[in-house]
């Protein structure tokens, strides 16, 4: 925390000295004060950027409680600030607080109506906890690809796939991983994806030697561990399922996979 408090500090030090050049002035002329109000605008637009960059450093670590504070100053200066509702929008999502995370996803695209990482946030976000809003968040991911500047569409595609699949819409599903791997033949996510729709199309083997080669090629996550855990249990391979779970608890012993695990619950997803 220290090290990102001096951080911001330094970034600051140019800003404080211009403030003190500003309020030492005593007459100005319009053109002064439009100049003026131009750089308070600049000012309250960096100390926004700061401070959600903080929150969201925090958020990544784990330390959702500064995370929201960061945020918070953020909004206190700038209070359209579209990326500080987005990034409450994700730390409320992780804490469970499910109308909070709705109310700022929705006050960010108020604000940046074709922001796409909101957007991709929202969509995952109703495709998570609101089963019944899926063509909804499918619409929201939708219009993040739709943004020619981007900078993730495979991500979002995959996304998408991940979504409609818990409804079994296979071939909508294989359709949007597909694409995802258009753009980004290596991308994680959808060949997780293509693996998981092996699985719940009853391809057993398929999905089996699909698990395994992922596991060899990307770092273990909770996601990939506990598809591997219910793929290996649906095989009664006893010994793999055993593996795949003590890896779990040893390695995320706080996601969500391992919770559900230790509660008995193989059937989440």
């Amino acid at each position: 925390m220290n090290e990102l408090r001096a951080r911001v500090k330094k970034r600051y030090a140019g800003l404080l000295a211009g403030c003190v050049v500003w309020l030492v002035g005593c007459a100005h002329s319009p053109a002064q004060d439009e100049r003026s109000a131009e750089g308070l605008k600049q000012r309250a637009l960096q100390s926004a950027t700061i401070h959600t960059e903080l929150a969201g450093q925090y958020y990544h670590r784990g330390q959702y409680r500064v995370a929201i504070e960061e945020a918070e100053i953020a909004l206190r200066a700038k209070l359209d600030y579209a990326p500080a509702h987005n990034m409450l929008g994700l730390i409320y999502m992780d804490l469970q607080e499910d109308a909070r995370a709705a109310w700022h996803f929705e006050q960010g695209l108020g604000m940046a109506p074709n922001d796409p990482d909101i957007h991709n946030n929202f969509g995952w976000f109703l495709c998570q906890r609101q089963p019944d809003q899926m063509e909804r968040a499918v619409n929201h991911f939708m219009a993040a690809i739709r943004d020619p500047l981007y900078e993730k569409p495979a991500r979002t595609y995959a996304n998408a796939g991940l979504c409609v699949l818990k409804q079994n819409h296979f071939e909508q599903a294989q359709a949007f991983f597909q694409q995802a791997l258009v753009i980004r033949p290596a991308d994680a996510l959808a060949q997780r994806g293509l693996i998981e729709l092996d699985f719940k199309r009853g391809r057993l083997q398929t999905a089996r030697s699909g698990i395994i080669h992922y596991l060899q090629t990307y770092p273990a996550a909770p996601e990939s561990l506990w598809l591997a855990l219910r793929i290996a249990r649906a095989g009664q391979d006893v010994d793999a399922e055993a593996n795949y779970a003590f890896q779990l608890q040893r390695r995320f012993p706080d996601s969500r996979e391992a919770k559900a695990l230790r509660a008995g619950r193989l059937n989440h997803e």
